[in-house]
């Protein structure tokens, strides 16, 4: 696998060579822009605005024709070059230098980005490496350091265990991230504990995915759709399924009927595993999520808590 960087990592004093490796790739199929006319392929190709209105004309330009610049507010351009920013005065151009530690429970989903492997660039930096690995694992904690890419400049990371590799996850930056409050619901919304445990039982019955099952339905679908048009098989016509529109006033049956059919497909005998533990009064406030608990279930509350006292 090809490096993208390579550099050092820095452990308290102790220097580590290392090669940044791409841990994913996409597996979407592409396609190109025709003409519809005569399926003619539309060609992108890039030009000096300069020559538009010239006599001859733009003429295409080569990678090595072209070069970067800033844009000033007044539309000045200003040129700045590779081995320009390759000589700015960056500790972290050619070292990920380690900033702290945090619990990775603790850094919002949101912040993650590109993940990335951490390989030993030479048997010399095997065992350090190993030892990075190893004490991160014990420590339950994540690396957070700076490096930079040529061209996106520094950028924030963090690096963690992940088996018996290291694992670079790149991180936006904290003034990147937008605030949530407008995500969140409005106003007071009542749950009761009923529609609380009907959507629990579902969760209960459809049970822990197995991640390495998942696949792209779409892009199967499309991959045959383009062996068939070349002649290399027959187009297939999944069903699509037919969902019922329940509507929010009526959680409780969508939730029951949704856990029946999930019991169904996974035979009838299927178990209910307890999630959430014992119900807990929830106090209502604006803009959250509230548990209303009904008179029937208030007294089985208070019956249990005083068999438990006694």
């Amino acid at each position: 696998m090809p490096a993208i960087w390579s550099g050092t990592l820095t452990f308290g004093l102790v220097a580590i060579p290392v090669r940044v490796e791409p841990a994913v790739h996409s597996h979407k199929i592409g396609f190109r822009q025709i003409h519809r006319e005569d399926q003619g392929r539309v060609r992108n190709r890039k030009v000096c605005e300069l020559e538009l209105d010239t006599e001859d004309g733009p003429h295409p330009l080569e990678p090595g024709d072209i070069g970067r610049a800033y844009e000033a507010a007044d539309g000045t351009l200003v040129p700045v070059s590779d081995q320009e920013l390759d000589d700015l005065p960056l500790p972290t151009a050619k070292t990920v230098e380690i900033s702290g530690f945090a619990d990775l429970a603790t850094i919002p989903g949101e912040q993650f980005g590109t993940p990335y492997f951490l390989a030993p660039a030479s048997p010399a930096a095997n065992k350090p490496y190993v030892l990075m690995r190893e004490a991160l694992a014990r420590a339950g904690k994540g690396a957070v350091g700076k490096m930079a890419f040529r061209g996106s400049g520094e950028t924030l990371a963090v690096i963690h265990p992940q088996g018996d590799v290291l694992v670079l996850h790149r991180l936006h930056w904290p003034d990147e991230l937008r605030a949530a409050d407008d995500a969140a619901p409005r106003g007071d919304v009542d749950v009761t504990d009923d529609e609380l445990q009907a959507a629990l039982d579902y969760i209960g019955v459809l049970g822990d995915i197995d991640m390495a099952q998942m696949h792209d339905d779409y892009a199967a679908a499309v991959r045959a759709l383009i062996d068939a048009k070349t002649g290399h098989g027959a187009p297939s016509q999944p069903s699509r399924p037919e969902r019922e529109d329940a509507g929010v006033t009526d959680l409780m049956t969508a939730l029951q009927r949704a856990t029946e059919q999930a019991r169904a497909d996974r035979g009838e005998d299927a178990d209910v595993h307890p999630i959430g533990g014992e119900r807990k009064p929830a106090k209502k406030t604006a803009g959250k999520r509230t548990t209303k608990k009904t008179p029937a279930k208030k007294t089985a509350t208070k019956k249990t808590a005083r068999k438990r006292a006694g």
